[in-house]
């Protein structure tokens, strides 16, 4: 079974970077750290045109999380610098108390 060493992320955005989306990709998941930043070139080459301005990089992704559910968080700076992370997803689960309703409900 191959592991999930790094993933690509492409974005795409306005001149003035005020509206960003994330653009697909071939390939989104690699083994090696290496072999994302090696299709990186590429991969903005053939975005080139799509957005006035595209922005990607590589992150590296922890191979302790690849079993867990997983959250890509990305903004875009001022400055263009895309700035992404991997990590757990922060989920709250709220239980019912049967004899007084859903706790989400209001009394």
């Amino acid at each position: 079974m191959e592991h999930i060493a790094a993933l690509l992320l492409i974005v795409g955005c306005s001149n003035n970077l005020s509206r960003c989306e994330e653009l697909p990709a071939p390939a989104t998941i690699f083994e090696s750290m290496d072999e994302c930043t090696g299709e990186l070139p590429q991969e903005l080459r053939a975005h080139a045109g799509q957005w006035p301005r595209v922005v990607a990089r590589c992150l590296e992704v922890d191979p302790a999380m690849e079993e867990e559910d997983a959250e890509l968080t990305w903004d875009v700076q001022h400055d263009g610098t895309l700035v992404a992370s991997i990590g757990p997803t922060n989920v709250v689960v709220a239980a019912g108390d049967r004899a007084h309703g859903d706790v989400a409900s209001q009394q």
